[in-house]
C-alpha cells in the first residue's frame, strides 16, 4: 500500500489539510508518538538529521515510514522543505518527541534544523504548534534502544521548557497522554477525526 497522502487536488494539496509531524534525535516515546501520528489523517514527516539516525538506531526503517507518510529530510543548509508552511498547505506543527536541544532552540528563536525551522516559521505564520518536551520532570525513566535508562533533566532543561510555553502558537506537552488529549482537541477544532482503521 502507498502513503494516503489524500486530499490532492490538480497535483496540489488542498489549503489547511495536513499535520507537518517534525522527528528529532529523541527516542523518548520516539515509537509511540509514531503511532499517534499513523492515526491521523493527512500526515507529513518533517525529519531533522539527527531524526534520521535515531530512527536507525530504533529500528525504524525509514522506508516504513514512506509507505504511511510523505517524509521529508534535512538535506540542505537553508531547511528547504520549510518552504512547504508557505503554500497554506498545513494547519498544524507538531514537534514530537522533542529534544531538551530542540526545546532549547525553540524557546530562544534559534532555527538551524528542519524541526527548529518549521517550529519558527510556523508561528511567524500563526499556524498552531503543539511540543513534546521530553526532559519535563525531575526524573525521567526512558528507553534507550537496549535497555531503559533513569534521567535527571538539570534545572535549565526544565526552565527552557517553561520559557517554550510562553512562545507565540505554542502548546507543550509533556506527556504522550498530553499529546493525545492535545492532537484530539486540534482534531475537534478542524472538524476532523482520528484514523480508526488501516482500510
Amino acid at each position: 500500500m502507498g502513503p494516503r497522502h489524500g486530499g490532492r487536488r490538480g497535483g496540489q494539496f488542498k489549503a489547511r489539510s495536513r499535520f507537518a509531524w517534525c522527528l528529532t534525535g529523541s527516542g523518548h516515546g520516539l515509537h509511540e508518538a509514531l503511532a499517534l501520528a499513523e492515526r491521523l489523517p493527512q500526515v507529513d514527516l518533517f525529519l531533522s538529521a539527527a531524526a534520521e539516525e535515531v530512527l536507525g538506531i530504533y529500528e525504524i526503517p525509514l522506508e516504513r515510514l514512506k509507505t504511511r507518510f510523505r517524509v521529508l529530510r534535512d538535506k540542505t543548509a537553508s531547511a528547504v522543505p520549510v518552504g512547504q508552511l508557505y503554500t497554506e498547505v498545513y494547519h498544524t506543527v507538531v514537534v514530537a518527541p522533542a529534544t531538551s536541544n530542540t526545546v532549547a532552540k525553540c524557546a530562544y528563536g534559534f532555527s538551524d534544523t528542519l524541526p527548529t525551522n518549521m517550529f519558527a516559521q510556523a508561528g511567524k505564520l500563526g499556524i498552531p504548534g503543539i511540543v513534546y518536551a521530553c526532559d519535563t520532570e525531575p526524573v525521567v525513566v526512558t528507553r534507550a534502544p537496549h535497555d531503559w535508562v533513569t534521567l535527571r533533566p538539570r534545572r535549565i532543561e526544565l526552565d527552557n521548557v517553561e520559557r517554550l510555553r510562553g512562545i507565540d502558537h505554542a502548546r507543550v506537552v509533556a506527556s504522550l497522554a498530553e499529546l493525545e488529549t492535545a492532537l484530539d482537541q486540534r482534531l475537534h477544532e478542524l472538524a476532523l477525526s482520528w484514523i480508526t482503521s488501516s482500510s
